[in-house]
């Protein structure tokens, strides 16, 4: 597991530490306020003997869970965790003492925590003779399953990832209002994957009067997913008693406001921290004009409509050098689809 002569990190390394970032991902939506963190032990021979993930909060977290896993193959062996272990006891006790104390040799982390009151781990771990070496996969955990959370851990407010669906020229619906669909349907089962991972949806009141939208995961046969995320409806007044996003398939929070700051500060006090801005385009304008909208995920289709209802609405740009510029991390195909993933820059103004 030796770093090779080039300052590059050896292959065992890169599999062990991608592993950890699967199993990471795997606990998305399942651990927040708590980051969803990954761990793969190698015992001293350099073979896999315990993988684990944080579990839901009050749970074992990762490095736990897989030194269990490990029992004592993990004496002299290697910890490769995404996040720095913490330092500090919560509601579980330090995973540094738990490293420790299993005779771990080596641990490797992607990413610093954010977090001062959990920070400190690498230093602990130095002071207790572990060897710590840290930076392995730290774009792919950053872009990936530790987004949401090291944004919340370091600004205090979810994370919002605003997804639309619209044809080439940009428009989410006919001029006689119909959109279904719009998107493939390759497109709409990994949106409802991830829907499954979460915290939560929002959706504004106008969007939930005009569609009757369920706002619920569900699996590729049109079941409810084991897992449903908080649904979220902005708007003053009150949703027609029948509304769809009232039924008993999730729990369902009615922010009776327009303000975006106090939605963020409404969610954040729930612990939310993965947020999925689905629903209606005077919505997505007001949280981009907020400067609060952290990525944006769009799936285009290949189809024309010339005249219909935009994706975005008022953004609060008025001329060509208050345009929010974007920064394209990916561009993949999904089903007919073009699926972009990408993150807003810093405008020609103080945002």
């Amino acid at each position: 597991m030796a770093v090779d002569p080039s300052g590059g990190w050896d292959h065992p390394a890169h599999a062990a530490m991608a592993r950890a970032v699967a199993a990471s991902e795997d606990a998305r939506g399942t651990t927040s306020p708590n980051p969803p963190v990954g761990c793969v032990v190698l015992d001293a021979r350099g073979e896999v003997a315990g993988v684990g993930a944080t579990q839901p909060p009050g749970g074992p977290h990762a490095e736990v869970v897989a030194l269990r896993a490990a029992g004592d193959r993990a004496r002299g062996g290697t910890a490769f965790v995404t996040l720095e272990p913490c330092a500090h006891h919560g509601r579980t006790p330090p995973c540094v003492d738990a490293l420790v104390a299993a005779g771990v040799a080596r641990v490797v982390y992607a990413v610093a925590d954010p977090n001062p009151k959990a920070a400190g781990g690498a230093d602990a771990l130095r002071a207790a003779g572990v060897r710590v070496e840290s930076g392995l996969l730290a774009q792919e955990v950053e872009r990936g399953p530790l987004r949401a959370w090291l944004h919340y851990a370091r600004t205090g407010q979810p994370h919002v990832t605003w997804k639309y669906a619209a044809t080439l020229d940009g428009r989410s619906a006919a001029a006689d209002g119909t959109s279904r669909w719009i998107s493939s349907a390759e497109s709409r089962a990994e949106v409802h994957r991830l829907r499954r991972q979460v915290d939560a949806i929002v959706a504004g009141r106008g969007t939930v009067l005009a569609d009757d939208p369920q706002l619920t995961a569900r699996t590729p046969d049109g079941a409810l997913a084991d897992r449903q995320p908080l649904r979220v409806v902005v708007g003053v007044g009150d949703l027609p008693a029948g509304a769809r996003v009232l039924d008993d398939s999730a729990e369902t929070l009615h922010l009776r406001t327009r303000d975006v700051d106090e939605v963020l500060a409404a969610l954040a006090e729930r612990g939310v921290v993965d947020v999925l801005l689905e629903g209606g385009p005077r919505l997505a304008g007001a949280f981009l004009a907020a400067g609060r909208v952290r990525r944006v995920l769009a799936y285009l289709a290949p189809t024309l409509l010339g005249s219909g209802p935009a994706a975005l609405g008022d953004a609060g740009v008025t001329t060509i050098a208050d345009a929010v510029p974007l920064t394209v991390e990916d561009v993949t195909s999904s089903g007919g689809d073009v699926r972009i993933s990408a993150v807003p820059g810093e405008p020609g103004r103080s945002r």
